[in-house]
């Protein structure tokens, strides 16, 4: 598999991560031993990336990936977690907090140290001066420690993240949703500042958390109604050429050199071997075209989250 450089990390990653939501039950129930077995096909493919949080299953997806990993999996693993969010609505990213997560995250993943840590989702606290002081100073104690060898912060919303990148000293960062078929603007706005200020980025949520799919989105998804319509005639279109939108929408970031990684939530052998075809197939720009203009009216259409409102 292609890798890449992930800022001044000096890591080499993947073009395709391992993302461990599948196992915190977001989509779905999935079997523990079939899980591991991915971790370690995953690996094998060369896809050794590997992100969780806390915030998965409660700490449950960081169980099944510290198994997988034993038994000197670990040491073949880039490995990466989150602090800050604890549940849907529970947050806490004080400096005693951030400590003590990654602490239990250490426990749960069965190492001394991972390879990257970032506070998570950070639009969700309201004092943000906050994040970017206490929280990033308790990384940076962590980072001192050899708990973890680079630290970060997530977000959804573009506009944080550059603030992020601008005002603390951040090795990493992770965008969704802002790479895909549907927004580009994390290689428009995002991608030009991180690449000035030596900021790498994983890339995450290619298919825009289940939207970008022929299934289409969970009940639970949170954009407008013409994002979602837009996307079931963009599925439609790919039905009539016996594709899936799901690779199309994984393949387009794949295909711009620019992104170093992409994470795609994984829950058995199966999706990673699937993943990974995908990635292997050129971009069908016929198909591509045709997508995007059922997709052009609702480009860079966003919603809000946290604290932010929708950007355009």
């Amino acid at each position: 598999m292609r890798t890449s450089a992930l800022g001044q990390t000096g890591l080499q990653v993947p073009a395709v991560g391992f993302g461990g939501g599948p196992f915190g039950g977001f989509y779905g129930a999935f079997d523990e031993a079939e899980g591991i077995a991915a971790i370690h096909l995953a690996i094998e493919q060369g896809m050794n990336l590997i992100d969780t949080s806390p915030y998965y299953g409660g700490g449950r997806s960081e169980e099944v990936i510290g198994k997988g990993l034993a038994g000197g999996w670990r040491d073949r693993a880039i490995l990466a977690t989150k602090c800050g969010r604890i549940a849907k609505d529970r947050f806490d990213f004080s400096a005693a907090a951030i400590k003590a997560s990654c602490e239990t995250s250490l426990r749960l993943l069965g190492t001394d140290h991972v390879d990257i840590l970032q506070a998570h989702d950070i639009e969700f606290e309201q004092d943000l001066d906050r994040v970017f002081d206490e929280t990033f100073k308790a990384l940076e104690d962590l980072k001192r420690q050899g708990k973890c060898r680079f630290i970060g912060m997530t977000g959804y919303p573009i506009g944080l993240l550059i603030r992020a990148i601008e005002t603390c000293a951040l090795d990493v960062v992770i965008s969704y949703c802002h790479a895909t078929l549907l927004d580009r603007t994390m290689l428009d706005r995002l991608e030009p500042v991180a690449r000035r200020r030596g900021t790498g980025i994983i890339n995450a949520s290619p298919m825009s958390m289940g939207i970008l799919t022929m299934a289409g989105p969970p009940e639970w998804h949170p954009a407008p109604q013409s994002v979602k319509d837009a996307c079931r005639r963009a599925a439609a279109v790919c039905a009539r050429h016996g594709a899936d939108l799901s690779d199309l929408a994984l393949q387009f970031p794949l295909s711009k050199t620019e992104i170093a990684t992409t994470l795609v939530g994984v829950k058995d052998r199966a999706e990673v071997e699937r993943n990974l075809a995908a990635a292997r197939k050129p971009l069908n720009e016929a198909l591509l075209a045709e997508v995007m203009a059922e997709l052009h009216d609702v480009q860079g259409v966003c919603w809000p989250s946290g604290q932010w409102a929708a950007e355009g």
